[in-house]
């Protein structure tokens, strides 16, 4: 635990997840296993950012147990895919409630485990609940469609039907949230869910595991329904080789994506992919620039840089460039950097040293390039610090083709870009080889449409007069070009975890055959 006397943990313990180890796999109440032993390779150690301190060591699953949970889901699925999807609905629900009921305790979690500030990990918490809220009424909008059909007497219709067990990969930076939008959505189709979240963040699974288990034992459900795995790349090797699967959604980078997508395509299963951002604020010279600084300093140093909707290019007009600097700098020099369970922190610490580290390479990099860091980005040091992954965050001057520019660091680092005429900022927000979020500020309808037309943003997300990152559940949430293509949460997502099925019904007497052919026997 951390050492800070001060800090107050007990929210861990209403949660049910302190403790020295955890048990690996789980498809109902998490289990402590102190013959763990705490050294092994095959376990995972979670660590708080806030200072480095070992929160508890987690088993990873190993091969005789993912067989379990698998077996378990098969079964389970067998059962749940002939529940009323409505009544699959009100099991949803009741999770929403549950998750009401837990929200602040597990939005600390968040916080402790992944160093995002309370706030937003209260936040994500209630992008679960809205998601389980989206999902009830989903439940009774599973809709096919009757096309009229050319043959007499015929009745032509689709409808959907569950796929089975869907894997959901998550990553570390939302690490509660994303499991939702896949889960509770895939759960009122029908299907059950094995979810294997990141190796950073195992202990805010098997809280929320512990949550949905809660209700399915009130509703005497098999546990199978929602399962959790724990460990690395070979557990996720598991489920994406795992014919079983036939679906696997995964968030991550684009590395993991390819990875992900090559190995399920051989055996010609379905994923949902969704994985990095290289997202780009365009500002007009028409802006509000105090609607545009709010947003940019969110979108590009909220939780510490560590979004895939994260502001990472900042597109600015000649006209604007040098006051939105300056309003920049004045503003990041106020935001208050600390422990994310601090009320009056702003910006809380990154994942890890590691992730500190690669924010400092990629410094050197655009310096090398020929750009200039005009204010933050150093590690800091000192009392509350110790841990070495916080930093300041940085604006700084660059070009679009800069190969830096071009990648995604997962830190908070703010590249500014000037440009004179609006195609040319089109130009360059799509410049990249990811397709995720973007936005323009203008007060100019003129712009903006042009923005959204088909020859503006080729992004899944387009915004005016918002920032990059905020996306709302209702809303399908995905992009373009390598962040993947895939669509989660809202809109008809729904579609991705379910199999289309095409129905004739012949209710006359004769045989009558499709274009007019003529067959008698």
């Amino acid at each position: 635990m951390a050492s800070d006397p001060q800090l107050d943990l007990s929210f861990l313990t209403r949660l049910g997840v302190d403790g020295t180890h955890l048990s690996g796999t789980s498809t109902g109440r998490h289990t402590l296993d102190p013959a763990t032993d705490a050294d092994s390779p095959a376990s995972l150690r979670s660590t708080t950012p806030v200072d480095g301190s070992l929160i508890a060591t987690v088993a990873s699953t190993d091969r005789s147990q993912y067989e379990e949970v698998v077996a378990r889901a098969q079964e389970a699925f067998r059962f749940w895919r002939e529940v009323p999807a409505p009544r699959r609905g009100e099991v949803v629900r009741q999770i929403g409630d549950e998750l009401r009921a837990h929200k602040d305790d597990l939005g600390r979690l968040v916080a402790y485990e992944m160093g995002k500030i309370t706030e937003e990990g209260k936040g994500e918490v209630q992008e679960m609940i809205d998601i389980c809220d989206f999902a009830v009424g989903q439940s009774r909008m599973l809709y096919g469609k009757t096309m009229p059909s050319e043959r007499p007497e015929h009745r032509l219709y689709e409808q959907w039907h569950p796929l089975g067990p869907v894997a959901v990969i998550t990553a570390f930076n939302f690490p509660v949230d994303v499991w939702a939008w896949n889960a509770m959505i895939a759960a009122v189709c029908g299907d059950v869910i094995i979810w294997k979240p990141s190796e950073k963040t195992p202990l805010c699974a098997m809280a929320v595991q512990g949550i949905v288990a809660r209700v399915l034992e009130r509703n005497e459900l098999p546990e199978g329904i929602f399962s959790v795995v724990q460990g690395g790349r070979e557990v996720g090797e598991f489920l994406t080789t795992d014919e079983r699967i036939p679906l696997v959604s995964a968030t991550g980078s684009i590395r993991m994506g390819r990875e992900v997508g090559r190995t399920v395509a051989v055996r010609l299963g379905r994923t949902l992919l969704e994985l990095g951002g290289n997202n780009a604020i365009i500002v007009s010279s028409q802006a509000d620039l105090d609607l545009a600084v709010r947003a940019i300093v969110f979108g590009a140093a909220g939780t510490a840089g560590q979004r895939c909707t994260t502001t990472r290019r900042l597109i600015v007009h000649e006209d604007v460039f040098d006051e939105l600097r300056e309003r920049l700098i004045r503003a990041y020099s106020g935001l208050r950097i600390g422990s994310p369970l601090d009320p009056e922190t702003l910006v809380g610490p990154l994942v890890d040293a590691d992730a500190a580290r690669a924010m400092q390479e990629a410094l050197e990099q655009l310096k090398a390039s020929g750009g200039e860091v005009l204010f933050g980005g150093e590690i800091l040091d000192g009392e509350g610090f110790e841990a070495g992954n916080y930093v300041r965050p940085a604006i700084c001057l660059a070009e679009n083709d800069f190969p830096i520019v071009q990648e995604e660091t997962f830190a908070p680092i703010l590249y500014l870009m000037r440009y004179r005429e609006l195609n040319e900022a089109i130009d360059l927000q799509n410049g990249v080889r990811q397709g995720l979020s973007s936005s323009i500020f203008t007060n100019d309808v003129r712009e903006a449409e042009a923005f959204l037309s088909a020859r503006g943003s080729d992004c899944g997300i387009a915004n005016v007069n918002i920032g990059t990152s905020g996306a709302e559940i209702g809303g399908a949430f995905g992009g373009e070009k390598d962040t993947g293509g895939g669509r989660e949460s809202g809109s008809d997502s729904w579609k991705v975890y379910m199999r289309r099925q095409t129905n004739t019904i012949n209710w006359g007497r004769t045989l009558p055959l499709a274009q007019g052919i003529e067959f008698d026997v």
